[in-house]
């Protein structure tokens, strides 16, 4: 069953990892896909032909989530390509990760600007077009980072934490219209950038975890197809943490 058969997707920072995962479950749920990418044209040339073997339309597009123009820019673009947005998820993000004491003020500015301020853009962007239509749901992919902090990640916390009240408040406002806001927390997930880390301490961090296993981009997309479906049209305003159970 194609629980997205003929809803258009956006979908940001989809070249890679937890994006990318993201855009291939939607398109195997008939979901027609556009996502954006910052910097790597050939792994959004392969993904968008992947996507479209799948038999949906994709189509990747050059496009930074931080710049308020470019986000207006990118919802008029979909909106002409694909004629309806049903879905949008805010995953584009990055982290610079340092000790306070050692943290520099552009270090800081840049985290909150791709990863906060971007879900301002992107969402004020695609408001217009969801408030016609009547209907849509927003995903913000924020961190358990967000809910419960972590040293080290004074900046990326903050921004996954602001996340979470940006979407609590978006649920306010737009629910009248049947505009769902929803954050998913995600946990430990193995992507190509954790594969770069040393596999004892790796092994530690799933050892540390109730279901024995770092999360997969699948395990994420999953829930991102739950809410992004009619399955779970009374849902808005809520954090789903993807965790394995790390905060239980």
């Amino acid at each position: 069953m194609k629980l997205l058969e003929g809803k258009n997707a956006i979908i940001t920072g989809a070249s890679r990892g937890i994006g990318k995962g993201i855009a291939e479950v939607f398109a195997k749920h008939g979901a027609n896909v556009a996502f954006t990418y910052s910097s790597s044209a050939e792994a959004a040339n392969q993904l968008e032909k992947e996507l479209q073997e799948l038999g949906v339309k994709a189509k990747g597009y050059k496009s930074d989530a931080a710049d308020f123009m470019q986000a207006e820019e990118l919802i008029k673009n979909v909106q002409q390509d694909f004629g309806s947005i049903d879905i949008l998820v805010n995953n584009a993000g990055i982290t610079k990760d340092n000790l306070l004491m050692r943290m520099s003020e552009e270090d800081f500015d840049k985290v909150i600007e791709v990863n906060l301020k971007s879900v301002f853009n992107m969402t004020k962007a695609v408001q217009r077009t969801m408030l016609k239509q009547r209907h849509g749901s927003i995903i913000n992919m924020s961190s358990v980072v967000g809910v419960k902090g972590n040293a080290g990640q004074a900046n990326y916390a903050a921004s996954k934490a602001g996340m979470i009240g940006f979407s609590k408040s978006m649920a306010l406002e737009l629910g009248s219209r049947n505009i769902r806001t929803n954050v998913i927390a995600p946990g430990f997930i193995e992507t190509e950038m954790t594969g770069k880390l040393d596999e004892k301490v790796v092994e530690g961090w799933r050892e540390a975890i109730p279901l024995k296993r770092g999360g997969t981009p699948e395990d994420i997309a999953n829930t991102c197809v739950f809410l992004a479906s009619d399955l779970s049209a009374y849902i808005t305003g809520q954090v789903i943490n993807v965790d394995g159970g790390m905060l239980t």
